[in-house]
């Protein structure tokens, strides 16, 4: 790591990329812990292989690719036509068919997960001080995206990447601005229940999912190994391993 000023931003993905994320040797973090990055993080702490899309083209395109892919996700809420398994985390953690590649699709996670080039990590509240610890070894300028719901900046997401800003500003990186600064002051010394009773989880509750909730909040901090997108797929990636784009 060079000598000089490192900076961490915060800020909400709204669908498009628009230089939102560009600079080569920078890293993106992409959250949805609600919940396609945990949902693909969990996946993968299985032994499962897992390929984010960004849409029902390209998951129809990498499903050529794979021997009996397993389809996994939602659009607006709806598990699509011809689907095995909405996007949950806890739906995965279940199933004993891991050698099954799975496809993930979900209404903005995914798409932030697919949307940039270069460096794009995947946190959630299972891997945010394994993530936070990795970046500060390997990169100097660091984006941490929420997937946003709907045009809103979730309180799930924002308490995750608050912990993964807070965790870095120790390690001596700056908040780029005022907005990531106000927003690590606001979460990152919450629990990880502050954000139970926000629109996400009100709708785990109106829909009957709120397995996906328990689960989330019985694994916080469980694993000590980032995962990052190579290429279509998901990797783990252990600390003190260096990662190629």
């Amino acid at each position: 790591m060079t000598a000089g000023k490192r900076f961490v931003e915060i800020s909400c993905f709204h669908g498009e990329m628009n230089g939102f994320y560009a600079k080569g040797g920078d890293a993106l973090v992409a959250v949805d812990v609600i919940r396609a990055t945990t949902t693909a993080v969990t996946a993968v702490a299985l032994g499962r292989k897992c390929f984010p899309v960004p849409s029902l083209e390209a998951a129809a395109r990498v499903e050529t690719k794979l021997e009996r892919p397993l389809l996994v996700g939602e659009l607006g809420g709806h598990m699509p036509h011809g689907f095995d398994v909405t996007n949950s985390p806890a739906a995965i953690a279940k199933r004993d068919d891991i050698v099954r590649p799975m496809i993930l699709l979900s209404t903005s996670g995914t798409k932030l997960v697919c949307a940039a080039s270069g460096d794009v990590y995947l946190g959630c509240l299972r891997n945010h001080d394994a993530l936070a610890r990795y970046l500060a070894d390997h990169h100097e300028n660091i984006l941490i995206a929420g997937a946003g719901t709907r045009g809103e900046f979730r309180e799930e997401d924002a308490l995750c990447c608050a912990w993964i800003a807070a965790g870095l500003v120790n390690s001596g990186y700056e908040a780029r601005n005022a907005q990531t600064l106000d927003l690590i002051n606001r979460w990152a010394d919450r629990p990880a229940d502050a954000f139970v009773g926000g629109k996400s989880t009100e709708y785990l509750r109106a829909t009957d999912q709120l397995e996906d909730l328990h689960f989330i909040l019985e694994h916080v901090n469980d694993l000590d190994w980032i995962a990052y997108r190579a290429g279509e797929e998901v990797i783990r990636v252990s600390d003190g391993t260096e990662t190629s784009s």
